[in-house]
């Protein structure tokens, strides 16, 4: 039996999001403190479907849609929904 290098095998994985862009590489989680979404992009979870988790907090979905505004109780990034 073959061993996988684990970053080989992250790097093989696609990112498949119905929101995110197909890419060949996660975006950097937690790379920014301020964002913002579309009612396209939700419902929100940071970080975002389309970034990595390997290097992050868990996931927690975001009540963008009540206030126009959320921020995340794990790294403190701001979303505001624009649109």
């Amino acid at each position: 039996m073959h061993a996988v290098c684990p970053a080989a095998f992250l790097k093989a994985l696609p990112v498949t999001s119905q929101n995110a862009e197909k890419t060949s590489a996660p975006v950097q989680a937690n790379g920014q403190q301020q964002y913002s979404v579309t009612r396209a992009e939700l419902p929100l979870s940071c970080p975002s479907p389309a970034m990595a988790l390997w290097n992050s907090h868990p996931r927690v979905f975001l009540p963008v849609e009540k206030t126009g505004f959320a921020k995340c109780p794990y790294c403190g990034a701001e979303y505001t929904l624009v649109g």
